[in-house]
């Protein structure tokens, strides 16, 4: 259900045709990578917390980790990753097909500054095995995001 949801709002804009189901599974950023023949640090990595608000899913670079500090400066508590049996019913999306498009209601997203130095981004398509291909204007508009934060340890050359 959850590739369709993202279908059905890809086709709503007219750009249903990037979002790709491969033959291979991207079950690591690196190899995701491999098979979208692209960088590691353009993979939009969504991670999905708990936080006592409510849930959230940060959208980072794929070359990133989330920094605890940085998180708990911003969001005034430390990083609760949602455990793998949940993630789904919270977020709509199963694990390592979260994306940040057609979440459930409630999840906020957030976008972490080390996806700004990239004009474009490949993000996971709602299962396993798809992708979506769209530009940062996109990844802004069609995410709903609540806001820009800088969460994750620093990229060298940032």
């Amino acid at each position: 259900m959850s590739y369709e949801k993202v279908k059905e709002l890809f086709d709503s804009e007219g750009i249903g045709d990037r979002l790709v189901v491969h033959d291979d599974i991207g079950d690591t950023v690196q190899h995701a990578a491999a098979i979208l023949r692209c960088k590691p640090e353009q993979i939009a990595k969504t991670m999905s917390f708990q936080l006592q608000t409510g849930p959230i899913v940060v959208v980072m670079a794929g070359d990133v980790k989330v920094n605890s500090s940085k998180f708990k400066a911003v969001f005034h508590e430390k990083p609760v990753m949602i455990p793998g049996n949940k993630v789904e019913s919270i977020t709509g999306h199963m694990p390592g097909a979260v994306t940040p498009f057609a979440l459930n209601d409630g999840v906020k997203v957030y976008l972490d500054t080390s996806i700004q130095r990239f004009t474009d981004m490949y993000a996971a398509g709602g299962s396993l095995n798809s992708t979506v291909h769209v530009t940062m204007g996109e990844l802004c508009r069609l995410s709903d995001f609540t806001d820009w934060i800088d969460v994750c340890k620093d990229v060298q050359g940032m």
